[in-house]
């Protein structure tokens, strides 16, 4: 059976398949088939998406999905706690997280530079080595123009390169051992993620000032949630794009 809801939607707004699938950057046929097709149904984001340019709520459009309160309610459910800025956090709740990581260790940020000289952190990673644990480190690319461009954002301008080159000498020991996996990416990151298994740390970056003083999320996933899953995925992105290095000297 078709899906006469989005039809009439997109008829009421006077909009072409054509209109619709350029504003979503999709093709006019895959609108037809969203439409007409009764299996082919949109990716969650031009879900979203679609119900937004046509006024909606999602669950209209595709009935069996959930209601926006629903998905604002696991949202919340999500949230485990929300820290005005980073430095309010205990520095042992990194260290304390990561120790109980059996199947995701994960971290990505510019630099990090703060955690690289955390000797807890440090232990906790080559212990996690030791259980078979693996474990990704995505730093920036010094040299390009999202790490240059979150230096002036900051206020440090170039000291943000070197930032980065620095942090890569302080894991110097950590590179060779067992699980363990630098990478060097050229995103530009709009929050410092740090995933252990089914929680996260999602420390947000804001203009002009250091990540220290940004709001931190403590994330946990829930069945239903999205927003864990949201950065999780991020982090797939911004892993199969960067460059794999074996040594500091490699940046």
């Amino acid at each position: 059976m078709a899906n006469e809801r989005l039809r009439g939607a997109i008829i009421d707004l006077g909009l072409t398949h054509e209109q619709v699938g350029e504003r979503l950057g999709v093709a006019a046929k895959t609108v037809d088939r969203w439409i007409n097709e009764p299996n082919r149904k949109p990716y969650r984001k031009f879900q979203y998406a679609l119900a937004n340019l046509l006024r909606c709520e999602v669950s209209y459009l595709w009935p069996d999905e959930r209601t926006s309160e629903e998905i604002t309610s696991s949202g919340n459910a999500e949230l485990v706690k929300l820290y005005p800025h980073r430095s309010v956090v205990l520095q042992s709740l990194w260290p304390k997280l990561y120790a109980q990581a059996a199947h995701h260790f994960d971290l990505v940020v510019y630099s990090g530079f703060w955690l690289t000289e955390d000797p807890a952190f440090l232990r906790v990673v080559k212990e996690k080595s030791a259980d078979g644990v693996p474990m990704r480190f995505m730093l920036g690319e010094p040299d390009c123009s999202a790490v240059a461009q979150r230096g002036e954002d900051e206020g440090i301008g170039a000291a943000m390169g070197s930032k980065v080159r620095n942090a890569l000498v302080n894991y110097g020991r950590l590179f060779g051992l067992p699980g363990v996996e630098f990478r060097l990416h050229s995103t530009v990151l709009y929050n410092s993620l740090y995933r252990a298994d089914e929680e996260m740390l999602v420390n947000g970056h804001v203009y002009g000032v250091g990540a220290y003083l940004a709001p931190v999320l403590h994330l946990q996933r829930v069945p239903g949630g999205e927003l864990f899953d949201t950065y999780a995925e991020s982090i797939e992105r911004i892993w199969e794009t960067a460059r794999p290095i074996s040594s500091p000297d490699e940046a």
